[in-house]
């Protein structure tokens, strides 16, 4: 077990900007409004910044682009792209940059006007051959596809997955920067529009506009911050394949590593974390993350669910900020995954808080259920 990297750093940052709609605005614009709040979050300067972790879907050169952009020359730099859970891989290396001392202050960030930019949802999908002659629409095929094997395999129901797309919307009804947050049922989900069978659009993640960023100090310095110091407590990341049609078992990820890997980081388990943070770009997501991470065995996530576990008042609680499915979901997610937590774990939730947290999971995730990365975080008391 190499639990070198266990409390050796701190969130003592957090921003956000732009959630939902941004019309007229680059994602850079966005990104850096981000980035000020964080920065002002931990009485730090824009100057005080010398290691930069970022990447979108449109700068092939992330931290020169960015770097550029915010007027800051890092003494160390990371653009690792691997989709959507980049931004907790950058956890876990800008942990490793501080505690080496490559770096002082690592600012984390990403910015998107996807939704008043593009409109759509883009995919960075490469497309093999033996793909591409059945012009596949993605990334909603590979997720369906997953889907509808581990309804096959064990019995999910379209009205469990379902539940999930409804909890999320519960606990947007609790923060008011949620994008959408009128009420869902069972039923409204299952109504709505067919994406790509068994996927309704509610089923589907939001497109949206926003951007986030955190920013992470050395533990011993974390107490001198503005800020409640978040520190990290393990992590680790994973990845099988790329291509949907390269994945071992459509019913078991690559989270299946990353977890235990991370928790054994950590010196924790399942039953010591007080709210989750899954990446659910679909809600198959997190019934395959909730077992695969070991919240329950391969094949239970489809009832536990449906009992409300994850819904506010639940035992378990889940993307309490409304997740991709109703909060935002601005082309890469997985720095809100790090934000909400830190709020969390920092009393600060307003309305959606929840008591006595002390532990987070953060899990994000790239391409088609290919990148899975996740990271503890935790209080002073959980060190």
């Amino acid at each position: 077990m190499n639990d070198s990297l266990r409390g050796r750093s701190a969130i003592v940052g957090a921003g956000l900007a732009g959630q939902g709609e941004a019309p007229g605005r680059t994602h850079l614009e966005l990104l850096a409004e981000a980035v000020d709040g964080a920065l002002s979050d931990a009485g730090l300067r824009l100057s005080d910044v010398d290691g930069l972790f970022t990447s979108n879907l449109v700068n092939f050169f992330p931290t020169l682009t960015v770097g550029e952009y915010l007027g800051i020359k890092p003494r160390y730099a990371d653009g690792t792209n691997v989709g959507g859970s980049s931004f907790l891989a950058h956890a876990i290396s800008a942990t490793a940059a501080l505690d080496a001392g490559l770096c002082d202050v690592a600012l984390i960030c990403y910015g998107s006007n996807q939704k008043t930019g593009a409109g759509r949802l883009v995919s960075g999908a490469d497309l093999p051959a033996h793909e591409a002659r059945y012009q596949p629409r993605y990334p909603v095929v590979a997720y369906a596809l997953a889907a509808a094997r581990h309804m096959y395999q064990y019995g999910t129901t379209r009205e469990q997955l379902a539940q999930v797309a409804v909890s999320a919307r519960q606990w947007a009804q609790r923060n008011p920067l949620a994008y959408m947050r009128d009420p869902l049922s069972v039923d409204d989900v299952l109504g709505s529009r067919m994406v790509c069978d068994p996927l309704t659009v509610r089923d589907c993640c939001l497109v949206t506009d926003g951007a986030g960023a955190v920013v992470m100090v050395r533990a011993d310095r974390a107490r001198e911050m503005r800020g409640k110091p978040v520190y990290f407590l393990g992590g680790a990341a994973a990845q099988w394949h790329r291509q949907i049609s390269a994945m071992p078992d459509l019913t078991v990820t690559a989270a299946h590593e990353s977890g235990k890997r991370a928790f054994e980081m950590a010196r924790l388990g399942p039953s010591d974390v007080s709210v989750l943070q899954l990446y659910d770009a679909f809600t198959i997501n997190v019934i395959l993350f909730l077992e695969d991470l070991g919240f329950c065995k391969k094949g239970e996530g489809g009832a536990l669910v449906a009992d409300g576990a994850i819904a506010p008042g639940g035992a378990l609680p889940v993307n309490t900020n409304g997740g991709g499915l109703s909060c935002c979901h601005p082309g890469m997610y997985g720095i809100f995954t790090l934000i909400e937590a830190t709020q969390q774990l920092r009393g600060a939730a307003g309305e959606r808080q929840i008591a006595d947290a002390n532990v987070a999971l953060c899990h994000g995730n790239g391409g088609h259920l290919s990148s899975e990365v996740t990271v503890l975080l935790g209080t002073g008391e959980a060190l």
